[in-house]
């Protein structure tokens, strides 16, 4: 009996201690719980009724809204700051201003980082930019995009040089892994200071009209110092940086629209420097032909058209659209830059638009065409180049602006790029533009010229002047001389079959055919192996 009522009593106690235990687990995973719930909180529910009011996402939705549904697997939720002066021991907030973690586009995986404003304004902290740096090392080992949510007041002034040091954490990273992941910056609020330079090193910068603003120094600063008066807005709003500087490629109507240009920018490229771009399963013939591509060139040659209707007509079109999809739309217009798909493959595209200053290259067009020649090269997007370009924009403005140096940026990217390279000269091709439009010359792998094509040093009005002054200007009928000296050369010159008889020119072709002949290309170029002389890196000039 004595055994039988040890062997009872040491099975109460372990009941005893198993549910003490079971309670004692149940406390600590509510506890669990309760601490993602605070922290999902972020700066509490006046905060964020104040970011709902003006018509701004939170940081967590906007992740919601990018990343496939149910995807986003969080990381580091429960840090805090370490800063103990001006009070900031008594308020640390789990998260500390930023939400990290990675999720799926597509199913493809990402890296994203997405600042708090309700949150210390979204400020940066030493613990915050740990966070970013956390994520960011994460995708450079396995190979994978970086995608920021950018909305914050800048460093945290309360942390002092700690917080500068911070910045420039991140900033190297950006550095170190350009060309190696893509990354991506979206600006959904304020962005000003150390903190613009970021997404500046970023591959693509997009921003929400009216929301965002990207300045070194505000306003206010801008005032004291140069007695300046100018709005937030017009300093550096979304339309400001999309149209006068360039440095954001997108200004989108709302967060939404921006989130989901993120979306499709992820769709074109691939995952790191190491992989193809993702090829879409084709929803559209490859031998399609456009007959009105034959008369979309108009006969008199000063008459201007619009490339983006070749483009159109000539890319992928899938839900009954063009895949074409336009990047810095509204800065330097005069070229066109974006990623279309031929055949399910993606590309990038450049063209001259002679709907605007007649296609000539300029300062900005040459840098806006030679960063993205750069993107395309870094990430093995072929290039299809559509030529219409009647050589550099001439005048003081460009020349006392650099344009010899800025205009040899775009030489430099596409001599220097390894990837597929497809060109196609609708009409002029004049000048030292011909050789910096992917020519024959700098490696250019198939290039094609359309009836239309004009390959030559000048026009044929202003080669005749030079050529042949003297017989004009002795001529009895000044006029008339010139006339028939400018109908010589275009017919010796201003075509593709000069070009074409030394090999500058593959093949002369009929427009309606170039979808054929450009997918026939890239199907041939697929295992193109060439290489660059083994250096550290070349100097492009800047």
């Amino acid at each position: 009996m004595k055994i039988l009522s040890i062997i009872t009593k040491s099975a109460e106690t372990k009941s005893a201690i198993t549910k003490m235990a079971k309670e004692k687990r149940t406390e600590a995973v509510e506890k669990l719980h309760q601490m993602r719930e605070k922290a999902k909180l972020g700066g509490g529910e006046k905060r964020i009724k104040a970011q709902h009011d003006k018509g701004k996402y939170l940081a967590r939705e906007r992740i919601y809204l990018l990343v496939d549904s149910g995807s986003f697997e969080e990381i580091d939720a429960f840090v805090e700051h370490r800063c103990h002066d001006f009070g900031m021991e008594s308020q640390k907030i789990l998260g500390d201003g930023v939400i990290t973690g990675s999720g799926t586009i597509d199913g493809r995986l990402v890296f994203v980082f997405s600042q708090d404003f309700t949150v210390f304004g979204g400020s940066l902290s030493e613990a915050h930019a740990e966070k970013i740096c956390k994520i960011m090392d994460l995708a450079y080992k396995v190979g994978a995009p970086v995608i920021g949510l950018n909305d914050s007041g800048g460093a945290r002034i309360q942390e002092g040089v700690v917080s500068l040091g911070a910045y420039a954490d991140i900033f190297l990273r950006n550095t170190l892994m350009s060309g190696v992941i893509p990354q991506i910056s979206a600006i959904m609020g304020p962005c000003a200071g150390g903190a613009v330079y970021s997404p500046a090193i970023t591959d693509f910068t997009l921003m929400v009209k009216k929301k965002s603003h990207m300045f070194v120094t505000g306003p206010n600063v801008v005032k004291t110092v140069t007695h300046e008066s100018v709005s937030f807005e017009d300093l550096g709003g979304a339309e400001t940086h999309a149209v006068k500087t360039g440095v954001t490629h997108f200004a989108c109507e709302d967060e939404k629209e921006c989130l989901m240009f993120i979306r499709k920018l992820v769709s074109y490229m691939p995952s790191s420097w190491k992989e193809k771009p993702p090829v879409k399963k084709p929803t559209d013939k490859p031998d399609r032909a456009e007959k009105s591509l034959n008369t979309i060139v108009p006969e008199d040659t000063t008459r201007p058209y619009d490339m983006k209707n070749i483009i159109l007509l000539v890319a992928d079109v899938e839900d009954k659209a063009s895949s074409f999809f336009e990047v810095h739309e509204h800065f330097a217009p005069n070229i066109i830059t974006g990623f279309a798909r031929l055949d399910g493959m993606p590309v990038g595209i450049v063209a001259n638009q002679p709907s605007k200053m007649a296609g000539a290259l300029d300062i900005d067009s040459s840098v806006k065409g030679a960063r993205f020649v750069r993107f395309c090269d870094c990430f093995n997007i072929p290039l299809v180049v559509f030529e219409d370009v009647p050589g550099f924009m001439p005048g003081t403005y460009q020349e006392w602006r650099g344009i010899i140096k800025q205009g040899a940026k775009l030489l430099y990217a596409f001599a220097e790029a390894t990837v597929p390279k497809l060109t196609v000269i609708t009409r002029k091709a004049y000048g030292g533009a011909y050789d910096v439009m992917n020519s024959k010359h700098i490696r250019g792998d198939f290039n094609y010229a359309w009836p239309t094509a004009e390959i030559a040093v000048m026009g044929p009005h202003g080669a005749a002047e030079i050529i042949f002054k003297k017989e004009i200007d002795a001529s009895k009928d000044p006029k008339k001389a010139l006339e028939e000296k400018v109908d010589g050369y275009r017919r010796k010159f201003a075509n593709p079959y000069s070009a074409a008889a030394r090999g500058y020119i593959d093949d002369v072709i009929e427009p309606s055919e170039t979808r054929a002949k450009l997918i026939n290309a890239l199907g041939i170029l697929k295992t193109k192996c060439d290489e660059n002389p083994k250096k550290k890196h070349g100097n492009i000039p800047l």
